[in-house]
C-alpha cells in the first residue's frame, strides 16, 4: 500500500480508527456521523483548524492583585505574591486541557502536542512564557514548519530551556544548535567520519551557535506589567563569517544581524534531510513505529516530496497520509498504544461524559484533570523527560509499549475508576459516566450478549473473542442465567421509579463496562 488516496468500504472500524489518531474527540455520534457523510468530508471536519483560542483566566484567585477573577493574567503584570505564580500555571494547564475538548474533531490541538513534544522545553516557571510558546504551536499546528523553526528559535521559553539567552560572540552555547540540527530539522544520522553524522558535522555545530548569538529574553517573571518578549543585541552578536560543511552546500552565513538567524534555518530546510526526518516523526506520531524499508520508499518519501513540493507547509502531506491506504491497512489498525492524553480525553469524550459546568471556578477544576491525569501516566505536559521528548516516539526498541509499566498501569485502571465508581469532582458534585447512557447503544438491552456486544464494538478496534465475551457475560450474571437478566431489566424497564431496582441494573452495568475498559485492548488505539 502507499500513500494513494484510499478508495474501499467506509465504515464504522476505520472511522474511529482516523479519528482516535487524529482527536482527542471521540463519541458513538461522532462516528456514526463520519460513516454517513464519508471519508473526504470527515477529513474536512478534521482539518479545520483555524479555531482561535481564548485566553487563560483567574478562575477563583481572590489573591492576584493585578487580574480580576474572570480576567485574564496573560498581559498583567506578575507579583511575587504566595502562590500566584502556581494559581496561574495551574490556570495554564487547565486552558491548555479546555482546548483539547473545545473543537470537535479538529486535529490542531492534536498537532500543538505533537509540536510541543518535538520542540521539547521543560523547567520554565514562568505562565506567560508557557502561554505564549503553546499558542505559537497551536497557530503554526498544520502550516509552515519552517516558519515555526524559526519562531521556536527565538522563542521565550525556547531561549531560556537551550540556554540561547546566554549565547554571546564572547561564550558561544552550542545547546541549541546541536538540538537545532538533531532534534529539530536535519535529524542525527550514523557517524560516517570524524564529527561527520551523515546529515550534519561539529564544524556546523560550532558555527551555527555563532550565528545564533545575540538573542535573549526579557520579562522572566517580571514585575513590570510587560508583556515579555525576545530581544536582539547587536553587541552580543558575532558578526563574523561562518562556513557550513558540504552537508548544507558549504553556505558561508554573512552577518545580518537580527536576521541572521532565520537566514540560518533557510539554509537548512534546502537539505533534504529536513523533510524526511518530519515526515518519520509525523508517521510515528500519527500510524506506526516501524517504518520498514517499503514504508520509507512508498510512504516517508512522497510524503516528504509533498512537504517541500508545499514550501514546508504541513496539512497537505498529513491529509494525504490519514486519507491514504497505507493509513487504512489491517496492520495499521489497533496497534498503537494510546498516550495518557488520548486514553483520557478519548475516555472521557467516547462514554458521553457530562461535561457541563455552572461556573468558571469549576470549569477550570474539571480541565485541570487533564493535563494532572496525564501527568500521572507519565505524559507531563512542559516537563518532558529530556529535549528529546516523550520516549515512546523515539526510544527503540519500546516505543509506546514504554506508556505501559508497573506504575502506569494501575494509574490507568484509577482513571477508569474514577470516571465510573468514584467520580471526578465539578463543583460540589462528584461526577461520573452515566451507564444507562450507554446501555442505549443497543436496540435490546434486554439481552445481555446484545448490550456486550454492541457497546464493544463502539469502544475496541476488534471484535471481543468467545472468551472475552464469555468473560464479561460471567461478571455481570454472577452465576444466573441470561433470563434472570432478561426479567430484571424487564422489570426495571416497567418500574422506572424504583430506586432499589434501578441501583441493581446501575452496578451491573458499570461492572460491565468497567472491565470493558480493563480488558488490554482497551490500551489500543
Amino acid at each position: 500500500m502507499s500513500l494513494a488516496p484510499y478508495t474501499g468500504d467506509w465504515n464504522k472500524q476505520l472511522a474511529s480508527h482516523l479519528i482516535k489518531r487524529s482527536s482527542f474527540n471521540i463519541s458513538k455520534d461522532v462516528i456514526e456521523l463520519s460513516v454517513e457523510e464519508g471519508l473526504e468530508t470527515t477529513l474536512e471536519h478534521i482539518f479545520t483548524t483555524n479555531v482561535p483560542a481564548t485566553l487563560p483566566l483567574n478562575p477563583d484567585n481572590q489573591a492576584d492583585p493585578h487580574t480580576p477573577i474572570g480576567e485574564s493574567w496573560v498581559y498583567n503584570t506578575f507579583e511575587q505574591v504566595l502562590g500566584l505564580n502556581n494559581y496561574r500555571n495551574r490556570s495554564l494547564a487547565s486552558w491548555i486541557g479546555e482546548q483539547m475538548l473545545a473543537h470537535g474533531i479538529s486535529i490542531q490541538d492534536k498537532m500543538a502536542i505533537f509540536w510541543h513534544n518535538h520542540f521539547a522545553i521543560q523547567g520554565i516557571n514562568d505562565p506567560k512564557y508557557l502561554y505564549h510558546n503553546y499558542n505559537t504551536l497551536r497557530e503554526y499546528a498544520l502550516g509552515d514548519f519552517r516558519e515555526l523553526t524559526k519562531k521556536m528559535t527565538i522563542d521565550l521559553a525556547m531561549l531560556r530551556f537551550l540556554n540561547g539567552n546566554q549565547n554571546t560572540k564572547q561564550q558561544p552555547n552550542e545547546n541549541y544548535a546541536r538540538e537545532l540540527l538533531e532534534l529539530f530539522t536535519v535529524g542525527k544520522g550514523a557517524l560516517i567520519g570524524d564529527g561527520d553524522y551523515s546529515t550534519f558535522t561539529e564544524q556546523d555545530v560550532s558555527e551555527m551557535a555563532r550565528v545564533l548569538t545575540g538573542w535573549r529574553d526579557v520579562g522572566y517573571t517580571n514585575q513590570e506589567g510587560i508583556d515579555p518578549y525576545a530581544i536582539y543585541i547587536q553587541a552580543r552578536h558575532d558578526t563574523g563569517s561562518k562556513q557550513l560543511s558540504y552537508h548544507f552546500n558549504n553556505t558561508i552565513i554573512e552577518n545580518a544581524s537580527e536576521e541572521e538567524y532565520a537566514n540560518l534555518i533557510d539554509v537548512i530546510f534546502e537539505s533534504d534531510n529536513v523533510a524526511l526526518f518530519i515526515a518519520r516523526k509525523l508517521y510515528r506520531w500519527f500510524v506506526y513505529y516501524d517504518i520498514s524499508p517499503s514504508t520509507e520508499q512508498d510512504v516517508i518519501v512522497p510524503m516528504a516530496n509533498m512537504i517541500r513540493d508545499h514550501d514546508y507547509v504541513i496539512e497537505p502531506a498529513l491529509k494525504a497520509l490519514l486519507g491514504s491506504e497505507h493509513f487504512f491497512e489491517s496492520c495499521n489498525l489497533g496497534v498503537m498504544i494510546r498516550n495518557p492524553l488520548d486514553y483520557y480525553l478519548q475516555t472521557l469524550t467516547l462514554f458521553e461524559f457530562d461535561q457541563q459546568t455552572e461556573n468558571l471556578s469549576s470549569q477550570y477544576a474539571f480541565h485541570y484533570v487533564t493535563p494532572f491525569a496525564a501527568s500521572l501516566m507519565q505524559m507531563n505536559l512542559y516537563n518532558a523527560p529530556s529535549v528529546a521528548g516523550w520516549k515512546p516516539y523515539y526510544q527503540e526498541p519500546a516505543y509506546y509499549r514504554i506508556w505501559l509499566n508497573s506504575s502506569t498501569l494501575p494509574i490507568r485502571k484509577l482513571v477508569v475508576d474514577a470516571l465510573w465508581i468514584s467520580g471526578i469532582e465539578i463543583g460540589d458534585e462528584q461526577r461520573r459516566i452515566d451507564p444507562f447512557k450507554i446501555v442505549q447503544w443497543t436496540d435490546n438491552p434486554l439481552d445481555i450478549n446484545a448490550i456486550i456486544s454492541d457497546v464493544s464494538s463502539n469502544i475496541l478496534t476488534y471484535e471481543l473473542t468467545e472468551g472475552q465475551h464469555a468473560f464479561l457475560k460471567d461478571i455481570v450474571l454472577q452465576g444466573l442465567a441470561e433470563s434472570d437478566w432478561t426479567e430484571t431489566y424487564a422489570n426495571y424497564q416497567g418500574n422506572p421509579d424504583d430506586e432499589a431496582l434501578e441501583q441493581v441494573i446501575r452496578e451491573k452495568l458499570i461492572l460491565l463496562f468497567v472491565n470493558i475498559c480493563y480488558l488490554p485492548e482497551y490500551q489500543l488505539s
